[in-house]
């Protein structure tokens, strides 16, 4: 028996010291990480590095990758089997985004810093909303990273001249009118610039004897800072990037080709699916929603074809508000009524609040039609949830719903939020997005609706299932377009005669889809997984299911692969039982 004990001491002595090896690399290769990126330093709370802007030079880079390799080399000295269960899904989770990282760069993924829905230059405009600025240290450390963005941009564009000669790039046909969100951001006065508005109004912290100083170097940084970046970044796009992007549209087309394509699938999706399964199983969906399509165009007594009601939909003055403030009026109304339903479907809610706001219209021409987007960490700012208002006639109110649940609550407000307050996780974890798991939460949480009383109006309830229809879709089209040797115009005649999105949207869409490759198969995937384990608990528990504990459990552990997400549920099932 004294054997027995002294061997089990020595077993746990070992496990603790190899858990204290684990963290201590997780802690050493988190503030590298922050030391690297300081713009994501300061989004998650960490404030000494907010006067600087980062370095992505090619050594810069190379540099990073060797660090990598050797993270990834101390990482496999430490025994794994050892580990309790809990860290050893943080020791898989660490080894896959390290993993990825070491494929995304020898892939070349540095080379095209932007898409058609975002970028590098659209991420720094919400510069003025991302930084503290209470103080006169604050506004110093702001006046001095817009100073740096010209030589960030430079370096920027030096990475995008390596990919226009390996025809590494955005597809050519994606970038229509993309100059709007950079030219946006040259202009002829400081005040009408995004970048000036935290000196019209300054802290009371600020000294009235500081106040005018700051002002003349913030006029100053914005027009020998900012616009001469983003001028720079505009001509380049002009005169070089627009003439020598790619004319092919798929991943296949890329350096690596199908090879690139399936890492994209794995880091998305965070499954080893081939182009041709996803493929298959999105024509499944696509047929399976089609039927519940047509049940309520029955309902409502529509007369005549699939086309006929969709062409109904796009057009009818009903379906649209008329003003950009009645468009948010509605968002916020919805997001306040589902606020009303979340203790009957949750048992934990975060304490942060979010707020409606409109996409700002730098970027609103090209964006989709909403989006979550996160408070800095330790800020006194809100999430927000954003409503596209550009372009109000593609914008229709019957999908308001479906777009509410998912960008606010429950959908990515919840889920991120959340994961921001699990202080027992490692920090990499709780500030990691993983795009199956998001998106396919999100997608969940508009299904959820259902339960919670939603789309009781038929016409709303064929926008939910537009939506459906959308991310169905994009399995098709996604690997359509990257494997299979796809038209731009095959793809949004797809998309355009299967859902009721307005044609501008589904042209964006594709856009993005064509500019991102894989991004848009988490969504459906990630979906199908959440509701194939929430029907095996129901089944498995009876009426003993509860339905809040099982959304604590999807959601108490962070984003995880899915793989991680299902061991979890598996476990609470069997704890249950």
């Amino acid at each position: 028996m004294i054997f027995f004990a002294a061997l089990f001491i020595a077993v746990a002595a070992q496990a603790a010291d190899e858990v204290k090896r684990l963290h201590a690399l997780f802690d050493r290769n988190w503030e590298t990480r922050l030391r690297e990126s300081p713009l994501f330093a300061t989004s998650v709370g960490r404030h000494e590095y907010d006067n600087r802007m980062p370095s992505v030079t090619m050594a810069d880079l190379e540099r990073r990758q060797a660090q990598r390799k050797a993270t990834l080399a101390s990482l496999a000295k430490i025994d794994r089997s050892k580990l309790p269960q809990s860290e050893q899904v943080n020791y898989d989770i660490f080894k896959r985004q390290i993993d990825e990282g070491i494929e995304s760069f020898d892939f070349g993924d540095y080379q095209m810093p932007f898409n058609a829905d975002s970028g590098f230059h659209s991420g720094f405009s919400r510069l003025p909303k991302e930084m503290p600025l209470a103080n006169v240290n604050d506004y110093e450390n702001y006046i001095s990273r817009l100073k740096q963005w010209p030589r960030y941009v430079r370096e920027q564009i030096a990475l995008m001249r390596i990919g226009l000669k390996r025809g590494m790039t955005v597809p050519r046909a994606t970038l229509d009118g993309y100059d709007n969100t950079i030219s946006a951001h040259v202009v002829d006065d400081p005040t009408k610039s995004v970048f000036w508005e935290p000196f019209a109004k300054f802290p009371n912290a600020v000294p009235e004897s500081e106040r005018e100083r700051l002002r003349n170097e913030g006029r100053d940084a914005i027009m020998n800072g900012a616009v001469v970046g983003y001028r720079e970044f505009l001509d380049f796009f002009r005169n070089e990037y627009l003439p020598g992007a790619r004319k092919t549209l798929g991943a296949s087309e890329l350096p690596g080709g199908l090879a690139y394509y399936q890492h994209r699938i794995r880091e998305f999706t965070t499954l080893d699916l081939s182009p041709t399964e996803i493929h298959k199983l999105g024509l499944s969906e696509v047929d399976r929603i089609s039927t519940e399509m047509d049940a309520v165009m029955k309902q409502v007594g529509f007369q005549g074809d699939r086309a006929a009601f969709l062409e109904f939909l796009r057009t009818d003055p009903r379906f649209y508000a008329k003003t950009p403030d009645e468009l948010l009026s509605r968002a916020a109304w919805i997001a306040k009524r589902i606020d009303g339903k979340l203790p009957s479907l949750f048992k934990t809610l975060p304490r942060l609040p979010y707020t409606v706001e409109p996409v700002p219209a730098d970027i609103a021409p090209k964006y989709t039609s909403g989006r979550y987007v996160g408070a800095p960490q330790g800020s006194t700012k809100p999430g927000i949830y954003w409503v596209n208002t550009y372009m109000l006639q593609s914008r229709p109110l019957y999908n308001l719903e479906s777009l509410t649940l998912h960008e606010a609550v429950p959908g990515h407000h919840l889920q991120i939020a959340l994961s921001r307050e699990l202080t027992n996780l490692p920090n990499f974890r709780r500030f990691s997005y993983i795009s199956a798991f998001g998106e396919g939460w999100g997608l969940y949480c508009e299904w959820l609706g259902l339960e919670a009383g939603f789309y009781t109006d038929p016409y709303s309830n064929f926008g939910r299932l537009t939506y459906e229809m959308w991310r169905a879709c994009r399995l098709v089209v996604d690997t359509g377009i990257h494997s299979m040797g796809w038209t731009r115009q095959q793809a949004i005649d797809y998309m355009a005669t299967r859902t009721a999105l307005p044609l501008h949207e589904v042209e964006t869409e594709v856009d993005r889809y064509i500019s991102w490759p894989g991004q848009a198969l988490s969504y459906k995937l990630g979906e199908l997984k959440i509701k194939e384990l929430r029907k095996r608990a129901e089944q498995a528990l009876g009426p003993r299911f509860d339905l809040r504990e099982f959304h604590d459990v999807v959601l108490g552990s962070g984003a995880v692969p899915l793989s991680v997400l299902e061991m979890n549920v598996d476990r609470w099932i069997a704890k249950q039982r």
